[in-house]
């Protein structure tokens, strides 16, 4: 299930941005201060071109999906998500997380938030994110190299329509 986020989850999904895994595969890698997520927390809240959800699982809260650089005229959006992997590791759940999360986020932005549009970024060695986000109908639209900590790291824009 996801279900908009509250101030009350707002430490818990700077822990998972900062867990080191997370971190590997993200564009900004550098650990995160409580000082820059509180400003980018206030920020999300203060417009309505972003929204925060919850991924709650079996009832515990196991991950965010953000959607970002919403254009409502348009029906687009960009998106991310990141998952609470050392407490989804403990319960064995990692991998059903994981696919469930994608599959209810494109839903929500398509079903729930009227969108027609869904784009994405990953790195192009995640290897493992690119096979599951073909599977789930995004394409692969773009290629460009991004200086990520001082290393050029190529990346992949995705993308995925409503009617795919």
């Amino acid at each position: 299930m996801l279900r908009p986020a509250t101030d009350d989850d707002c430490a818990d999904v700077l822990r998972w941005r900062n867990h080191p895994e997370v971190r590997a595969v993200s564009l900004t890698q550098h650990e995160i201060t409580e000082e820059e997520h509180a400003a980018y927390w206030a920020a999300t809240k203060a417009t309505d071109a972003r929204e925060i959800y919850m991924y709650v699982r079996h009832g515990v809260p196991s991950g965010v999906v953000t959607y970002f650089d919403i254009d409502r005229d348009g029906a687009s959006a960009w998106w991310g998500y990141y998952l609470d992997n050392d407490g989804l590791t403990e319960r064995g759940e990692l991998l059903p997380a994981w696919i469930e999360i994608q599959r209810q986020a494109k839903r929500l932005a398509f079903d729930e938030l009227g969108l027609e549009v869904l784009e994405g970024e990953v790195l192009e060695a995640n290897e493992a994110v690119r096979r599951f986000n073909r599977r789930n109908g995004f394409e692969e639209v773009e290629r460009y190299i991004r200086d990520i900590d001082g290393v050029e790291t190529p990346v992949l824009r995705v993308r995925a329509t409503k009617d795919r």
